[in-house]
């Protein structure tokens, strides 16, 4: 079901400003220990390799993003869609980053 941005719980919300800001510190402290990130179908498992990923993802571009729409998929799932714009290949593109939450932590993100 759609929801409004601000009916994202503050878990996500927190993590994608810290993550858009690129502050790598305060957007760890929302993955839980065992948690997985998906991204360009690669699968990055606990905290170092998602820090890792992270580092090597906020160098690799420049670009700017909006968070366009979101929906609750259940009660653990939720959708943040966002409009990115830059200068990596294609320039524009939307992405559904997939969350599930366990206990105010995220325990997987699907970057699609």
């Amino acid at each position: 079901m759609n929801i409004s941005l601000d009916q994202l719980p503050t878990t996500i919300t927190a993590y994608l400003i810290s993550h858009t800001a690129r502050d790598l510190d305060a957007a760890m402290r929302w993955y839980a220990a065992d948690a997985e990130v998906t991204d360009e179908g690669k699968t990055y498992h606990g905290r170092d390799e998602i820090r890792a990923w992270m580092a090597r993802s906020a160098g690799e571009y420049t670009y700017t993003t909006e968070l366009t729409g979101a929906r609750q998929v259940d009660d653990q799932t939720y959708v943040a869609t966002h409009h990115l714009e830059g200068d990596f290949p294609g320039g524009t593109v939307d992405l559904d980053f997939t969350f599930t939450l366990e206990d105010d932590v995220i325990t997987r993100l699907v970057i699609a």
